[in-house]
């Protein structure tokens, strides 16, 4: 197993900073760990740049969609005790999904659709069940905007935002593409309809309390506010809003902070993007996967999830959505992707790193040949403003001898 070079691993904590010197990110934090133990960790720049106050290692920030591989690890927990499967039918749980239609090829108008196949569980894991994301470009997803179904927090249940998706067609039909959705929110519903627990009730049961992840939540957790950081934007407008973004001469416009955030208790548990935590709170997760499951999964699944589940990679599914990853060299898996061929996809890394990201720039990644976890934790949306991702995974592998 290759181990580090320390002058060259230190090139991150330069990296870092020009992006706060130049007010791309209002503050950040990259954590690394080797084979179990911590090989790198920095963190500069502000929480709240109103208020002045540090970024710290115990920042609470939004994981948005890094919350897809928790909500993915929870259903698969569900079939290891074999209460599910994973060719079963979105209905056999949402019944308003029984009479499932997607649009007609080529279709001008919602209302241009045919029957189709239900989405099974295994489409919306991996994102080819035909539901999107309103951010999308497209008839659906722009219907979705406007009844805003992407699950976002607020007084809304989980439950309610699923039922009134169902009444929207499907993008395409069931298996035949590739497109990022909403589909892992509906699992996490799913698991609630299995359990008859809410899902943060079965993530703390299940997930969070075995790994010590006591400050992760669907809500700010008690005695953290002060903790919190806000999240900022270079758009003029809406920051989850890709189709109409305008580019602001202000680099961190504020989008969300303490005194206005809906996560202050949000009774939406959004498994596809609701969760808030610390960055040790995700590295006790990533290691967890890395490690083939301590006890919370077995290690069979876990390297059943970390393998590619697609025919091909991303891009040979002809995608036009909006993604958290490069899509070709791509694949994925359950929960995230997985490099099929690093050259391809014009990261360096390893065949079969696992990663994904979230929409406030947040990302992780496992490299099991190197037998790494490696987060990195800021608050700016929308994540592909800038290329900091690919950036920090070429400055991590320079490092390793």
């Amino acid at each position: 197993m290759a181990q580090f070079d320390e002058a060259r691993l230190s090139r991150i904590k330069g990296w870092m900073q020009s992006y706060v010197d130049t007010r791309r990110y209002a503050g950040c934090s990259a954590l690394i760990a080797q084979d179990g133990a911590e090989a790198f960790y920095h963190e500069c720049g502000l929480r709240d740049v109103e208020n002045g106050t540090p970024w710290s290692r115990d920042t609470v920030a939004r994981i948005y969609s890094m919350t897809k591989p928790i909500t993915s690890v929870a259903i698969m927990i569900l079939v290891e005790r074999g209460l599910v499967h994973l060719d079963a039918p979105l209905s056999d749980f949402i019944p308003e999904f029984a009479d499932a239609r997607c649009l007609r090829e080529g279709a001008t108008d919602i209302t241009q659709t045919e029957p189709c196949d239900v989405p099974t569980l295994h489409q919306l894991l991996t994102h080819t069940s035909g539901i999107s994301y309103s951010f999308n470009p497209g008839l659906v997803p722009q219907a979705m905007g406007e009844d805003r179904l992407d699950f976002w927090p607020g007084s809304r249940t989980l439950e309610q935002v699923a039922a009134a998706l169902s009444e929207l067609p499907l993008v395409f039909k069931p298996g035949t593409r590739w497109e990022y959705s909403v589909g892992i929110d509906l699992i996490g519903r799913v698991i609630e309809v299995i359990t008859g627990k809410s899902l943060e009730a079965f993530f703390i049961e299940e997930i969070f309390d075995p790994l010590g992840m006591n400050e992760t939540r669907f809500s700010i957790p008690n005695g953290t506010e002060d903790r919190f950081a806000s999240m900022y934007t270079p758009l003029s407008g809406n920051s989850f809003d890709l189709n109409s973004a305008q580019k602001s001469t202000e680099t961190l416009n504020l989008a969300d902070s303490l005194a206005k955030t809906p996560f202050k208790a949000s009774k939406m548990h959004s498994g596809g993007g609701g969760l808030l935590g610390t960055i040790d709170d995700y590295l006790k997760f990533t290691e967890m996967l890395r490690c083939g499951g301590k006890g919370v999964l077995s290690p069979h699944t876990i390297n059943f999830m970390m393998r590619n589940h697609l025919s091909g990679d991303i891009a040979s599914m002809g995608p036009s959505s909006f993604a958290e990853q490069p899509m070709h060299g791509m694949g994925f898996g359950i929960g995230g992707a997985v490099i099929l061929d690093p050259a391809r996809a014009g990261v360096p890394g390893s065949v079969g790193d696992f990663s994904w990201g979230g929409m406030a720039s947040t990302f992780f990644w496992i490299n099991p040949v190197h037998q790494l976890s490696a987060i990195f934790f800021t608050q700016l949306s929308p994540s592909s403003s800038y290329p900091s991702r690919a950036q920090m995974k070429a400055l991590v592998h320079g490092a390793l001898m």
